[in-house]
C-alpha cells in the first residue's frame, strides 16, 4: 500500500516483541444448526441438510489439512449441537492443536431473549463441548454476532476470557460487563467485510441474493483488509464457515490468503485465545459502551449514555 492506514486510536495496543500486528483465522462450524435455528422445519429438506453437513463431513478435514500445511493454529467456534452431532470432527480439531470456542448450543436467535434463556443456551453448549471433547472454552462468539446487554455478565459469570461478537473496533480491547460491575472481558472485534457469508452464502429460500462472488475477487478484498490491518498495527480477524469456505476453489483462495498474511513482516498469526490473553495482560483501559434508551417510539425522545474509559489493573 502506498499510504499506511491510520490506526484505531480508541483502542491502542502493542504486540509481543517482534510483532507489529496480529491476525487470526476463525471458523464457525455451524453445520445444520444455523438453518434449524432459523426454521426448524428445514430438517424436512434433505438437500438443504446435506448443504450444511458438507461443513463437518468434508470441509473441516480439508481445512485442517490446510492449517497443518501452513503450520498455523486457528480458532473454531462450535455450537454444542454440532459437537454432539459430529464428535469425531471436534476431536480432530482439538487434536490438531486448535482452539475451540463457544457458539451457542443450536445457533439460537439471540435478539431480545431474556438472561435466563440465554444462560441456558450457554450452559448447554458448555456441557456439550465438555462431554464431547473435554474442553472448557475461554472464548465466545454469539450466533449471528448478536450480543444482548446482559450477555457480557453471563459470560463473566462462566469465566469466559473474551468475546468476539461486537463491531466497534479494529483492535482488541477490554470492556466492563456492566456499568456498575467491576469485572471486564476482552473484546476481539469482527467485521462483516471479513465474513465469508456475505461473499459466498446462497441457498434458495434460505439466504443470499444468488450472487456468489469469485474467490479471486474475495482474495483481493481480504488481502487489502489484511494489508491495512498490518499497516496500522491492529488485528485482522477472518470469519469463515466450513460449509462455505471449505468448498474447493474457496479453500484454495483461503490458503493463498493465509500464505500472504503469514508473509507480512511482523504479523503474529495465532489463536483468538492468545490474542485475548495478551490483551488482558497488557491493556489497562477498560471501556464501556454507549447506551441509548428509547422508552416509547416515536415521540418520547431518547436518552443517551455515552461510552467511557477507565483504568484497570493488568491481569
Amino acid at each position: 500500500m502506498n499510504q499506511p492506514a491510520i490506526a484505531d486510536l480508541l483502542h491502542p495496543i502493542t504486540w509481543p516483541e517482534g510483532f507489529k500486528a496480529a491476525a487470526s483465522f476463525t471458523f464457525d462450524v455451524d453445520a445444520e444448526s444455523c438453518t434449524i435455528a432459523h426454521d426448524p422445519t428445514s430438517t424436512r429438506r434433505m438437500s438443504l441438510m446435506t448443504h450444511q453437513s458438507y461443513g463437518p463431513k468434508v470441509a473441516v478435514p480439508r481445512l485442517l489439512k490446510i492449517l497443518e500445511r501452513q503450520d498455523i493454529r486457528a480458532t473454531f467456534f462450535i455450537p454444542g449441537f454440532t459437537a454432539e452431532s459430529y464428535p469425531d470432527i471436534v476431536r480432530q480439531i482439538v487434536d490438531g492443536g486448535h482452539e475451540v470456542g463457544h457458539h451457542g448450543y443450536l445457533h439460537e436467535p439471540m435478539q431480545g431473549i431474556d438472561a435466563a434463556t440465554e444462560a441456558s443456551y450457554m450452559d448447554r453448549g458448555l456441557e456439550a463441548l465438555a462431554k464431547v471433547a473435554g474442553v472448557r472454552p475461554v472464548g465466545y462468539r454469539a450466533p449471528w454476532w448478536e450480543l444482548n446487554w446482559h450477555s457480557p455478565g453471563l459470560l463473566a459469570d462462566r469465566g469466559f476470557l473474551y468475546d468476539s461478537s461486537l463491531l466497534d473496533g479494529d483492535a482488541p480491547y477490554r470492556f466492563a460487563v456492566a456499568a456498575d460491575d467491576p469485572r471486564d472481558i476482552v473484546e476481539i472485534p469482527v467485521d462483516w467485510t471479513l465474513d465469508d457469508w456475505e461473499q459466498y452464502a446462497f441457498y434458495p429460500g434460505v439466504t443470499g441474493s444468488g450472487v456468489i462472488e469469485s474467490p479471486a475477487k474475495v482474495l483481493e478484498m481480504w488481502t487489502l483488509e489484511a494489508e491495512a490491518h498490518h499497516s496500522q498495527g491492529s488485528c485482522f480477524v477472518l470469519t469463515n464457515h466450513p460449509f462455505i469456505s471449505g468448498r474447493p476453489s474457496k479453500a484454495v483462495a483461503l490458503e493463498q490468503l493465509i500464505e500472504r498474511v503469514k508473509g507480512m513482516d511482523g504479523m503474529w498469526v495465532t489463536t483468538m485465545e492468545e490474542i485475548a490473553r495478551h490483551t488482558k495482560a497488557t491493556v489497562t483501559e477498560i471501556h464501556t459502551h454507549a447506551r441509548i434508551d428509547v422508552p416509547v417510539f416515536p415521540g418520547a425522545g431518547a436518552a443517551f449514555t455515552p461510552a467511557a474509559v477507565r483504568e484497570g489493573a493488568l491481569k
